[in-house]
């Protein structure tokens, strides 16, 4: 034959049964009786039989079934044997590593104890078997099997089919007869090395005892360790973050919303909005360079898109407090001009650290509080629970999980930043922005779909609670004092103002019609509070020709201006806000389990294969 090695012709195994004992309770006594025929080359102190107890079901979670030996013979009398872990399942060695084996034909008889080998299907339960497996290295002359039920069946009830060959084959060379208590399958022609028998007994249901949905559970957990430590993980994370977030993230009570026309206590546009995000952003830096020059200490020049910020000649220094003197002075302490492109890296990042500090000593711990230092055990027990996570998993596994946190992270900000441009009313830019997540979502889910090849998919919403959990609690963490808590309300009602509809009732003295040169007055606290696009709409609607003229930004020249139209007004902030910020976050980057119906030969429990040895 084609398969035959001339080498070690002789060795091969020349009849290969086993008997199955299927219980009441599911689980499967099996003996099998291996004859061989050694002569010294690969079979010298005996044989050795490999069995799988470890698989993946269909959501890849492990799934592991019990192996026990019971006994092990050769020629009818006990012979030693030891056992050694494969990386899913167990090797028998069968034979004296002491010993040599004399040459003939030797029966080794394998009995054993197996559980969680059956499935059990809507309209009937079934053995898919793999009697053989398909890691022998010898050629097999003759396979067969028989199956022993818990009592007798009506063999109109019975299915009894199977397959041959090599792993994923669908051969039929067997035959399959029903017996009264289940069935016997006989191969009808060799089997060649790492070809093999597979059967499949269908039976009715309630001959065994199905495992309910408890069961399944107490097994999923137990092969799924790593899912029950990640479990645990969790659940003493939240009780952390809950007692830690119930001593020092609980905000004071807020008032009642009021209407404000001015900035409360005059602060700067970045203030506010540092104050009401309780923390630092792109966004912060944009509405103080806007609220520079508003205030005429700088023009911004736009050519495309790169933005032009020059130094005007009687820019009002003195009158600079705070956060702002800060930001002038380390705009400008390289020149009278600045462009915020990757080329400005230096200077962009560095007026924007200058900014970040200032607002930070003046606003921070007086106003509200990070509770950074509440986040740290937190995050501690995260990292603990990724390890829980991967464990089993190996290195393919842990490198996964180490490229998801931050890739996932990184999803998020780009998230982040999209629904906050699609919240202040800039579509086009928003639209964009969402087709710029798209492939680094897709990378997201690709790389979760690995993972959760790796790890099981129950773990995959565990993790997506364990990030979403993280980032829930690094907002909920911070908490404003009670004078923050005051100039919140404040912040809220002026948001108000500058984002209300016209229709609404103002202060006949703060309408647009009354004050268009507001619109560029208060521009930088739109953009700073999200609502850049609303305020401009209401002037786009209110104004006419001539004071559409007088709201035009004259510290602004470039492409948003264009005829200064209601169209062009009610965009203008957002664009404009939304175009400065994208060129500072340009500028501050750094270049560079089935049934046997539709089944194979090597599907189903059992298999592996054997070897001398």
């Amino acid at each position: 034959m084609a398969w035959a090695a001339p080498a070690h012709a002789d060795e091969r195994i020349l009849d290969y049964h086993a008997e199955i004992h299927v219980a009441v309770d599911g689980s499967m006594t099996v003996t099998e009786r291996i004859r061989v025929r050694a002569e010294g080359h690969r079979i010298r102190r005996g044989i050795y039989r490999d069995y799988p107890t470890e698989y993946r079901d269909r959501q890849h979670n492990r799934y592991r079934v019990g192996f026990q030996v019971l006994a092990v013979m050769r020629d009818g009398h006990a012979e030693p044997w030891h056992t050694k872990k494969q990386s899913n399942g167990v090797r028998v060695y069968i034979g004296d590593r002491h010993r040599t084996l004399a040459s003939g034909v030797h029966t080794y008889t394998l009995r054993y104890r197996t559980t969680r080998q059956l499935g059990f299907f809507d309209t009937h339960d079934e053995l898919y078997w793999n009697v053989t497996g398909t890691d022998w290295a010898f050629p097999i002359d003759h396979a067969s099997a028989t199956v022993h039920l818990p009592a007798e069946v009506d063999a109109a009830r019975l299915k009894a089919y199977g397959y041959t060959g090599a792993q994923g084959a669908t051969g039929k060379a067997l035959d399959a007869r029903i017996l009264a208590d289940g069935a016997e399958f006989s191969t009808t022609q060799p089997l060649a090395p790492h070809h093999g028998l597979t059967i499949v007994l269908e039976f009715p249901k309630g001959l065994v005892r199905a495992p309910d949905a408890k069961q399944k559970l107490i097994w999923l957990l137990h092969d799924n360790r790593n899912l029950l430590l990640t479990l645990l993980g969790l659940l003493v994370l939240w009780l952390y973050y809950g007692w830690a977030w119930n001593r020092v993230g609980r905000d004071p009570a807020s008032g009642p919303l009021v209407a404000r026309y001015e900035p409360p206590d005059g602060d700067s546009a970045a203030a506010l909005r540092y104050v009401r995000d309780m923390g630092y952003d792109n966004t912060c830096f944009t509405a103080g360079i806007l609220g520079l020059a508003a205030r005429g200490c700088l023009d911004i020049e736009q050519h495309g898109k790169t933005y032009t910020l020059t130094r005007t000649a009687d820019a009002p220094v003195q009158s600079l407090r705070g956060d702002s003197k800060a930001l002038f002075q380390a705009l400008f302490s390289g020149g009278d001009t600045l462009k915020l492109k990757q080329s400005e890296r230096t200077r962009v990042v560095k007026a924007r650290k200058a900014h970040e500090g200032a607002l930070s000593r003046a606003y921070e711990k007086k106003y509200f509080f990070t509770n950074r230092n509440k986040l740290w055990p937190g995050v501690l027990i995260s990292l603990l629970t990724l390890l829980a996570m991967v464990y089993g998993g190996g290195v393919p596994a842990a490198f996964m999980l180490l490229w998801l946190s931050i890739w996932s992270f990184g999803v998020y900000a780009l998230a982040a930043a999209a629904l906050r441009k699609a919240r202040s009313g800039h579509a086009a830019s928003s639209i964009g922005s969402w087709l710029f997540l798209l492939p680094f979502a897709a990378g997201e889910v690709a790389g979760l779909a690995l993972f959760g090849s790796l790890v099981g998919y129950a773990v995959l919403p565990l993790f997506a609670v364990l990030i979403g959990t993280n980032i829930a609690f690094y907002h909920w963490m911070k908490a404003p004092t009670q004078d923050g808590a005051r100039l919140l309300d404040g912040i809220e009602g002026f948001r108000w103002y500058l984002g209300v509809a016209e229709k609404q009732e103002l202060d006949s003295r703060y309408k647009p019609e009354s004050h268009p040169e507001l619109f560029a007055r208060y521009l930088p606290y739109a953009v700073a509070l999200d609502v850049g696009n609303a305020w401009g709409e209401r002037f786009a609607d209110a104004l006419d020709a001539e004071q559409m003229r007088q709201a035009q930004p004259t510290w602004y020249h470039g492409s948003n201006i264009g005829l200064f139209t209601a169209g062009n007004l009610a965009a203008f902030g957002s664009r404009l806000g939304s175009g400065v910020n994208s060129a500072i976050a340009s500028a501050s980057v750094a270049p560079g389990s089935s049934s046997g119906s539709s089944g194979f030969s090597g599907g189903g429990g059992g298999g592996g294969g054997g070897g001398g040895w």
